[in-house]
C-alpha cells in the first residue's frame, strides 16, 4: 500500500524543508500586493516561512523574500507581515498551551 507523501516547502528563515501545512505562506498577488495567506489558496507567487518571528527576521535579513519574489519588497510590507506573523505565532502558542 502506498503512503501519500505530504507536500513540503522550504522555509526562507531557518532553511529547512517542512510540511506545507506547518508553514505560513506569504503571497504577492498579480496586482503586486503582499499578504499573509492563511488558507494557502490565494492567487499569486508564494514564499513560505515558519510561523515564528525569528524565521521572519532571518528571511528579511537574508533578503529571502526579495529573491523569491524577484524584486524589491517595500519596508512597510515587511512591517505589516511581521505583525501578522507575530499574531499567528501568538495564537498558535495559546492554542498549544
Amino acid at each position: 500500500m502506498k503512503t501519500k507523501k505530504l507536500p513540503e516547502r522550504f522555509c526562507l528563515g531557518c532553511q529547512q524543508s517542512l510540511p506545507k501545512k506547518s508553514l505560513v505562506r506569504i503571497v504577492r498577488s498579480p496586482e503586486g500586493e503582499y499578504a499573509v495567506d492563511a488558507t494557502g489558496k490565494l492567487p499569486g507567487r508564494g514564499a513560505y516561512i515558519c510561523p515564528k518571528a525569528e524565521c521572519f527576521e532571518k528571511a528579511q535579513k537574508s533578503r529571502g523574500l526579495e529573491r523569491s519574489f524577484k524584486g524589491k519588497v517595500p519596508q512597510e510590507v515587511y512591517e505589516q507581515l511581521a505583525e501578522q506573523v507575530a499574531s499567528l505565532e501568538k495564537s498558535q502558542a495559546e492554542a498549544g498551551a
